[in-house]
């Protein structure tokens, strides 16, 4: 990181620092917002997990969707599939997408989150409850 070499620097590293701490703070509202969660367990670090946790930031934060709160998780099971991320739209079943990179993150935003429509990259569900 650069030396900070005027106070106008620091406010503005300040100002993207709380925009994206924001993100992640949204917890009175949540069963209202959308939802991603990135798996952020060593699998999903070591295919490049941190970097699609701070692309989805990042475009969230530029697209400035104030209903949509990032979060990371654990392992969701899907260690082939890495980098991971479920999106959960209100009213609806969560969706995982699998292989997620800088590209499809934007396409998951736009095409997904904004508009509600499906894209590849969908893991299926393939198990049954214990109610089933």
């Amino acid at each position: 990181m650069a030396k900070i070499k005027s106070l106008e620097e620091l406010k503005q590293l300040r100002e993207q620092f709380k925009s994206k701490v924001d993100l992640r703070e949204k917890g009175d509202k949540m069963e209202k917002m959308i939802q991603i969660r990135v798996a952020m367990a060593t699998c999903g670090i070591a295919a490049g997990a941190r970097d699609v946790m701070n692309a989805l930031v990042d475009e969230v934060s530029a697209q400035k969707l104030d209903n949509v709160v990032i979060s990371q998780t654990g392992c969701m099971g899907y260690c082939y599939a890495e980098p991971t991320v479920e999106v959960t739209i209100p009213g609806k079943e969560p969706v995982v997408f699998g292989e997620v990179d800088k590209e499809k993150v934007k396409e998951i935003i736009e095409k997904y989150v904004k508009n509600g429509e499906l894209l590849d990259g969908i893991i299926p569900v393939t198990h049954k409850t214990v109610d089933e």
